[in-house]
């Protein structure tokens, strides 16, 4: 047989025989006076090997070892990991489904409907208008559910739980007015001082030690409240992005409240 006709015969293209070639899949055969290969049987059944071997998801690695066993054992080990892969897989393709099923089972779908079931939770307890500061923690929440591993949002959603009470949920609320009233303050106004102090009881401890982990060296501007860490190694990243939102007296708050938590961790 030509290289062709060998294509043809497995369902492959003559290109695809070359490539195996290429990669010490397929062995080269003899060639005939002329220059052209001559194909037999045999390569026409290492051929439908390797092509079956793709189909179910083998890297061109794992085939080349498949093929290089004689008695099997590698073929049955590597269908194994295949397997458990393939449930992973599905595993994660079902909840993704889930979650797309749920998100079509609501009347209105809206953003914060893209985020962790917890998460939005979570979101639904932040004032929805009118503040600044609830609007930039939404956010940020927002984006470390999106990129945080299971483990992180898990640790996350753990320190968040006590901020989520009635009593710490109004408190919060107020916290946010507050903030939100020194959007155009000097950083030298009274009420700095006093709205630092008040974050600071409003912060639980647990939460204060990883913010406090999770910062430079030097003290920064921390999350307001209701908010939880960036996981490291970008633990300054959400403080610069912070800074770039805030005015210099809501600053200066975030300033006194992590040299405060820092003085107590």
């Amino acid at each position: 047989m030509r290289i062709g006709e060998l294509a043809a015969l497995v369902g492959v293209s003559a290109r695809t025989v070359r490539h195996y070639h290429h990669l010490d899949l397929l062995p080269e055969p003899v060639r005939l006076a002329n220059g052209y290969r001559e194909y037999g049987l045999r390569d026409a059944v290492v051929l439908a090997r390797v092509r079956r071997l793709a189909e179910l998801g083998l890297s061109l690695d794992e085939i080349r070892d498949v093929l290089a066993d004689d008695r099997g054992k590698e073929l049955r080990e590597v269908l194994q990991e295949l397997d458990a892969d393939l449930a992973r897989q599905q595993e994660a393709i079902g909840a993704r489904r889930d979650r797309l099923a749920a998100l079509l089972a609501e009347a209105d779908p809206h953003p914060d409907s893209m985020v962790s079931p917890d998460m939005a939770a979570v979101l639904r307890d932040l004032p929805a208008t009118g503040s600044r500061f609830a609007e930039i923690d939404r956010e940020l929440l927002a984006l470390v559910d999106t990129v945080a591993d299971p483990s992180g949002r898990a640790q996350l959603l753990d320190l968040m739980r006590p901020l989520t009470e009635p009593d710490a949920l109004a408190r919060g609320h107020d916290l946010y007015r507050r903030l939100d009233e020194l959007a155009d303050a000097d950083p030298g106004d009274p009420r700095v001082a006093a709205l630092a102090a008040d974050l600071v009881a409003h912060i639980p401890a647990e939460m204060a030690s990883v913010m406090v982990a999770n910062l430079d060296p030097a003290p920064g501007p921390s999350r307001p409240p209701g908010s939880g860490p960036a996981e490291r190694p970008d633990g300054g990243r959400w403080l610069e992005t912070m800074y770039a939102e805030v005015s210099p007296a809501q600053a200066e708050v975030f300033q006194l409240v992590m040299t405060t938590l820092k003085e107590r961790t």
